[in-house]
Formats: C-alpha cells, sequence, structure tokens
C-alpha cells in the first residue's frame, strides 16, 4: 500500500486523497540513517508489549500465517531508513503470540520492484508444486509487485515466493508475475483455501475503484476471475487490504460468518486511513452481503484512528477455534511524522474476532488474545465505591505505570462522563470514558503529551455504546506510546498512538457533571515482551 504525503496540516481528508492517488506516481522519502549503535528497546515511546521492528520503518503486517506452531508476522519495512520506500517483507516470529523474534528482511526490493502488502498461505498439497518432498510444507508468499517504470509511471501486478524451510529462505517465483491487470493501482492480495471446492481464493483491491475482485486458483500460479465486489459502505477514499474469512458466532458452536474487511484511507470514522467491514455469504463464487444490496452503511472495524491494514492469520489450528488478527498501529495522516526513532510505528496487540448479536443485529466484535494475560504481574482489585465529580487518583491504591491492563466497570448514575484518565501527569492524561448524553464510548488525547507534529492528532474520538443494565464495560491496554479500548466486552473498540512525558504514568477514576459509581475495577501491569530480544 502507499504512504501519505508529508504536507497533511489541512487535515484527514484532502491529504488522505492526495496519497492515495498521487504518491505512486512520484519520488519516494529519502531513508533516515541509522541512530546510535543499535535499539535499546527502552527507547522513548518504544512499545512494550506491541510488536515494533528493531529499528527503521514499518507499516502494514503481510503474510500472517501459523506453520508447524509458528505463528509468522511479516511487515512491510523499509530495511535503509526510518520513513517509507524501499519497501520490502521484514519476518518475526512467535510461539505464543505475545513474545517476537526479529528474523530480518524476508523477501527484498531488488531493481524496479519493491514488495508490497500481501498474504501467505501454508501448500501443505503442494498444489503449486514448490516442494521438493524433503522438510516442511512449503510456506507461499503472495503479495503485490510494485514497478516504476519509465517516465516514474507505476504498475502492480501479483506474484509470489515461496520458503521450503519453515520460513527461514525465500525465492522468488520464476514465473512472476501470477496476476495481472490493466488498472495499475491492483493490490493487496489476501489468498485463503476454500476446501468445499479444493481451490484457493484471492481477495485483491482496485482501490480507486473502490471495489474487491475475488479469483480462484488450484495451483497459486493461474488465477481465473470469480466476481467482483462493490463499491459499498464507505467510499471517501481509496480501498486497500481487503480480505474474506470466517468469524465463529458467539453462543453457536462450530458456527462460522463470512466476514469481508475492507481499509479505507481517507475517509474513515476517526479521520484519515481506517477499515470496514461487511458480513454475509460466499458461495465460492461471490460474497453476498446480509443487508441484501451494495448500497450499504459503513460499519466500522475500530472507531480510533489508529488501526489499518488488518489481516487475518492464515492456517490457524482448528481445534483452536479463533479468528484471529491484528493491524498496523498508525494512520498515514501522521505516519511519518511521529516522534519515534531509530524504529516507526507498531502494530497493535493480536486480537480474535467474532460475531455476536447486539440489538438484534450480528456485529463483528474483537477482544485481545488470552496469551496476553501471561504477561500480567502486580493484580489490584478494587470492590465497588462511589466516584465523585472530578478526578480521584488511584496512586494510593496502587493502580499507576506506562504499561497496564485495567478492566473498569461503571455505573454511570447522573454523570454526564465517566471513566479512566492514563498516563496521567502534570498537564497530561489520555481519558477513556463513556458519554451519556451521545449513549457512547471515547478516547479523549487532546492532553495526551506530544502532538505538535500533526494539527489533527489532538482528538477526541467517540462510538455509539449502548449501556448493558445501566452499565459499560472497559477494558484498557496501555503501553508508552498506545490505549486500546475494549467496550463491553469488544463491542466497541477504539485504538490511539499517544506520546506523553515518561513521568506520565498516573491513573484515575473520572466523572464530569455529576456522581458514578464504580461496580469493579482490576488492575495488572504488563511485563515486557523483549526481555529476551
Amino acid at each position: 500500500m502507499f504512504p501519505v504525503l508529508r504536507t497533511l496540516s489541512v487535515g484527514f481528508l484532502v491529504g488522505g486523497l492526495l496519497l492515495g492517488l498521487l504518491t505512486g506516481c512520484g519520488s519516494e522519502p529519502a531513508p533516515d540513517a541509522d541512530a546510535g549503535d543499535g535499539p535499546s528497546f527502552e527507547e522513548p515511546y518504544r512499545p512494550q508489549f506491541h510488536y515494533s521492528p528493531r529499528q527503521n520503518w514499518m507499516n502494514d503486517p503481510n503474510g500472517l500465517v501459523v506453520h508447524d506452531g509458528t505463528y509468522h508476522l511479516f511487515h512491510q519495512y523499509n530495511p535503509e531508513g526510518n520513513t517509507w520506500g524501499h519497501m520490502s517483507w521484514n519476518h518475526a516470529t512467535s510461539d505464543d503470540l505475545v513474545h517476537w523474534g526479529h528474523q530480518g528482511v524476508a523477501i527484498p526490493e531488488e531493481g524496479t520492484e519493491m514488495i508490497f502488502s500481501g498474504s501467505a498461505v501454508v501448500d501443505s498439497a503442494n498444489t503449486a508444486g514448490f516442494g521438493d518432498g524433503n522438510g516442511p510444507a512449503p510456506l507461499v508468499a503472495i503479495y503485490t509487485s510494485h514497478y516504476t517504470l519509465e517516465g516514474d509511471s507505476i504498475d502492480q501486478a501479483q506474484s509470489l515466493a515461496y520458503s521450503l524451510d519453515g520460513g527461514e529462505t525465500w525465492t522468488k517465483y520464476e514465473g512472476n508475475p501470477v496476476l495481472e491487470h490493466p488498472d495499475p493501482d491492483f493490490r493487496d492480495p489476501n489468498v485463503f483455501w476454500y476446501a468445499p471446492e479444493e481451490k484457493w481464493v484471492m481477495a485483491v483491491a482496485l482501490p480507486t475503484q473502490h471495489t474487491v475482485q475475488f479469483y480462484e486458483s488450484t495451483n497459486l500460479t493461474d488465477w481465473s476471475l470469480l466476481s467482483t465486489f462493490g463499491p459499498a459502505g464507505a467510499t471517501g477514499g481509496i480501498w486497500e487490504c481487503p480480505a474474506l474469512f470466517r468469524a465463529p458466532v458467539e453462543g453457536q458452536p462450530d458456527s462460522t460468518q463470512w466476514v469481508l474487511q475492507v481499509d479505507l484511507n481517507p475517509g474513515s470514522v476517526a479521520g484519515g486511513s481506517g477499515g470496514q467491514y461487511f458480513l454475509g455469504a460466499f458461495d465460492g463464487t461471490t460474497f453476498t452481503p446480509r443487508e441484501g444490496g451494495l448500497e450499504t452503511a459503513p460499519h466500522w472495524v475500530d472507531y480510533g484512528p489508529d488501526f489499518y491494514a488488518t489481516i487475518p492469520w492464515n492456517n490457524v489450528p482448528q481445534e483452536d477455534g479463533r479468528a484471529l488478527w491484528l493491524a498496523w498501529m498508525n494512520n498515514w495522516a501522521y505516519a511519518e511524522s511521529i516522534p519515534t526513532s531509530p524504529w516507526r510505528s507498531a502494530q497493535t496487540i493480536p486480537r480474535s474476532v467474532q460475531v455476536r448479536t447486539i440489538d438484534g443485529t450480528p456485529r463483528l466484535t474483537q477482544r485481545p488474545v488470552r496469551e496476553l494475560r501471561r504477561l500480567r504481574t502486580d493484580s489490584v482489585s478494587l470492590g465497588a465505591r462511589p466516584v465523585a465529580p472530578g478526578t480521584t487518583a488511584l496512586g494510593p491504591d496502587g493502580v499507576s505505570g506506562r504499561t497496564l491492563e485495567i478492566v473498569a466497570e461503571f455505573a454511570p448514575g447522573d454523570a454526564e462522563t465517566v471513566g479512566l484518565a492514563v498516563r496521567e501527569g502534570g498537564s497530561e492524561r489520555t481519558v477513556v470514558g463513556y458519554d451519556a448524553a451521545g449513549d457512547s464510548v471515547f478516547v479523549d488525547r487532546r492532553r495526551a503529551g506530544a502532538d505538535d507534529f500533526h494539527g489533527a492528532f489532538a482528538a477526541r474520538d467517540s462510538a455509539p455504546l449502548a449501556l448493558r443494565n445501566g452499565r459499560v464495560k472497559l477494558r484498557v491496554f496501555v503501553d508508552r506510546s498506545s490505549v486500546e479500548v475494549f467496550a463491553n466486552d469488544g463491542a466497541r473498540v477504539l485504538t490511539h498512538r499517544i506520546f506523553p512525558d515518561p513521568e506520565s504514568d498516573g491513573v484515575s477514576l473520572v466523572a464530569d457533571g455529576g456522581s458514578a459509581r464504580l461496580v469493579r475495577l482490576d488492575a495488572w501491569s504488563l511485563g515486557s515482551i523483549w526481555s529476551d530480544r
């Protein structure tokens, strides 16, 4: 996918739209020099339980796949600097979805070809013929080749690379590209195995047409068009990074629902880039949204500004039963200017995805993966208590820190808003709460810390959320430069980057316009995943 232009002070919409239409036709940013003698993983704003590269620029997650018990995370990467450019696939692995080992560049830029976003599969039956009968089943990466042609024109097509040693080394297929299109903006292939017809299915975007095309193949090298979906939902920016997959249905064992996720830049609900989804049916040829037509209102994946390029893990073991994904935790409006070095960007925490009926309507919900619990230390539990108007510091109760998980349930009472202030200190605070007048959950980062790198960064974002039995439940993950909020067990999710002073580590109860009640609060410090990096 493309980067944003770096002159976006006028706001999200205009700059993001220019990004999608113009960036591929011109120059790439000059790479920054590496800083220092190597990363310490204690740099200001370095996430402690979110994946980030050792150094240099990162954007979209790519090639999420489980292979012989190992979770693979590839991602867009610039090996030469801390801004977008020289796109290659970098590689990390994990055996628990929490602790990640950096494996280095897997599929590099070469010549006039940059390696854009895509997916990876385990070719267990060796349908492509890449396997030699020895060692593990082949891993096959399906990615967009971004070619710079004469006169700075561009072309995008879909290509393959394969690994016969579990992802340690990769070979580009000599017959690349395997799929082309007359539209030069043709990218982000997401491939999965469709068992009922024993074939591979690819979802791939035509960004400026606001459509997703579906292709089929029996061997990963020869592809035929099945159908086209869209325009639909939100079309205020280009479409990117589609993914079609099945998600479990809550309360219905062995039942799943087809989900089509499509990213949008700009025009998302919180401004700039974000994701939308459609629930529906897929018959092996056509995806049909359950609303019965293409003129459907958008359903947002995440109501914060920093959740983009979402894709699911392929080949999750059947006995696991989960649909798992994560996203790039950034926004193209300010992606290149966030104040981090010698790296830039992070991925969200991995999440499980499921479908739940809310107020009579099926909706996508998300939860943090259960594996994150192994990072918990220093548990604190608080019982019911009133929340007076104003701010009540929880430091005396043992709740403070820069890396936290907090689960708090509130009865709003007559308060206009109620919730938590995190990363609090001096004039800084990020407020997470429930707004009674708007019947919504919100994150307010207008005083969250450094924000002078983009005019639209300091903002308050909200998502519609009805109370459950007169209460609201907030599960909040606080890292050194992010806040992720899962409201009412993932019915609404908001993801935000923040850049507070390291000394801002306070947590408080907050209420405005009246009194509320805290029903219960549980909090944990979360350990670093980099202790054995």
